[in-house]
């Protein structure tokens, strides 16, 4: 079965940066130090955000104790290209360290890819945006459905599809909860909106700290304002046409219109005529 196949697939790329920290502990040789100038970033990284305080308070733990966990890398024909450990290698940067200690995996570009999805998913480091074109990529990657990555990830399936649909978001929403401007619970009760809703809800539950319970209050009203119920009685025409002609006959004019008859007098004694004849 092809999902079979490639949870097989999947799961033994999952326990390929596992079983080389497990034998960083017997083949102390397979960890080296590699100059932090000879090393590069992944480029199929799909963490684009990295938060500065973190990085600094990670930079004086390096400082004070060393970096107790080796990132991961591959060679490449000018250098190294980091599998594992983008954050520790800036961090180690920014405490100005010259070189960093490193585990060397044979990678090809295709294993780089999904290192570098699946080692951010396991450590929950993504924000919700990049979460979900880590789910998506992987899912294109091997042609498989949601349920498939699930089982394989060890995620719910509806978390996986909830967070791909935040890509259907607008640009500037997008950004808004990359920065923590809203929540991920805030964003999914937005997706539908169109792009000028969609910031209308962002500047209003910003302004207003608004719950994610009062946002969908806010957008119940803003769906029934935009698409009011229809007409379900529509109004009944009517037939006066020999109800005219009887009028017209006694000398009284008669107009009809839809539900609505109207009859007019010439004088008052037209009037009395009128009376008589209906309450004799």
């Amino acid at each position: 079965m092809k999902s079979q196949k490639l949870g097989r697939g999947l799961g033994e790329l999952l326990g390929e940066i596992d079983e080389a920290y497990d034998n960083e502990v017997s083949q102390k040789d397979s960890v080296i130090e590699i100059s932090l100038k000879d090393i590069r970033p992944n480029p199929y990284q799909p963490r684009k955000s990295f938060d500065e305080e973190s990085l600094h308070e990670l930079s004086e733990s390096i400082k004070n104790d060393g970096l107790i966990q080796p990132i991961v890398v591959t060679e490449d024909i000018d250098g190294y290209i980091i599998i594992a450990g983008e954050r520790r290698f800036r961090a180690s940067k920014l405490a100005k360290l010259k070189t960093i200690r490193s585990i060397v995996l044979n990678s090809d570009e295709q294993k780089m890819r999904q290192f570098a999805l699946i080692e951010n998913i396991q450590r929950e480091e993504l924000n919700s945006i990049e979460l979900a074109h880590a789910y998506s990529e992987l899912i294109k990657l091997h042609d498989i459905t949601h349920e498939e990555l699930s089982n394989v990830i060890h995620k719910s399936r509806t978390h996986i599809t909830n967070s791909i649909r935040l890509l259907q978001l607008a640009p500037k929403t997008q950004k808004a909860l990359i920065e923590k401007k809203i929540t991920a619970g805030h964003a999914k009760v937005l997706v539908g909106l169109d792009d000028k809703q969609q910031q209308l809800m962002v500047n209003s539950i910003i302004g207003q700290k608004l719950s994610v319970r009062e946002v969908e209050a806010m957008i119940k009203s803003i769906k029934t304002t935009s698409n009011p119920p229809k007409q379900l009685n529509k109004v009944q025409k009517y037939d006066f046409t020999n109800l005219k002609k009887r009028f017209d006959s006694l000398g009284f004019n008669l107009k009809a219109s839809n539900n609505k008859i109207t009859v007019e007098f010439k004088d008052e004694t037209q009037i009395e005529e009128f009376l008589n004849y209906f309450s004799s």
